[in-house]
């Protein structure tokens, strides 16, 4: 573990921290830390900055209730900077959304980053736009047993291609079943943040046993 007093502090005594959310990877904020406010973090395991505006410490969620418990704090290369993963308990941001980083300044028309969260939202707009032609819209239209079968087709199909050991076909077959456990997830209104919230609460558990176990 490194000490913090071999991190770089600006001028002010301060330092970046750019928080990161433990479930869905996506940057919450950025703020900044002095010595004080990492300790307090540290021992403590909940995040506290230091308030640029108003000169002093803030503990986040100390008004709101919006805590963020702190996995892990890690620095780059230069030690100028912290990266702090975390699982919080509401809104990131005073605004009341979930990261403070929405309005986009650029986006590229010829790349399109690839996300389980941008399907979902595709998906989701088939069943609200009802477009025609589309398979998902159809899928909708038939209603729950409908996409239950698929997901059972699928499944078999992915049984299938495993027991040939043929890996292309396999994946294939598994991206077919993501993709129809998707327009079930939203038939139902679940999200892919409530999947990784309850993998995660596994993970959490799994870790306690291995420790258990270790220990005797």
């Amino acid at each position: 573990m490194l000490n913090i007093e071999e991190l770089k502090f600006d001028e002010k005594g301060l330092i970046p921290a750019v928080v990161v959310d433990a479930v869905s990877k996506k940057v919450l904020t950025v703020a900044y830390m002095n010595r004080e406010s990492l300790k307090i973090s540290m021992e403590e395991g909940t995040t506290c900055f230091w308030s640029r505006s108003r000169q002093c410490l803030w503990r986040k969620g100390e008004t709101s209730g919006n805590r963020q418990h702190i996995v892990s704090i890690v620095t780059d290369c230069d030690r100028d900077a912290l990266t702090v993963t975390v699982y919080k308990d509401g809104p990131a941001c005073h605004l009341g959304t979930d990261s403070c980083f929405n309005e986009t300044v650029y986006e590229s028309d010829e790349r399109e980053a690839f996300s389980l969260d941008a399907l979902m939202k595709v998906i989701e707009g088939r069943k609200i736009e009802k477009k025609e032609g589309s398979y998902t819209t159809y899928l909708f239209e038939k209603g729950i047993d409908k996409i239950l079968k698929k997901v059972g087709e699928e499944c078999t199909e992915v049984i299938i291609a495993g027991k040939a050991d043929d890996k292309a076909e396999t994946i294939y077959e598994i991206s077919d079943l993501v993709y129809h456990v998707m327009v079930l997830m939203i038939e139902m209104g679940i999200s892919i943040d409530d999947i990784k919230k309850e993998l995660a609460s596994r993970h959490v558990i799994d870790h306690k046993v291995k420790q258990e176990k270790m220990t005797k």
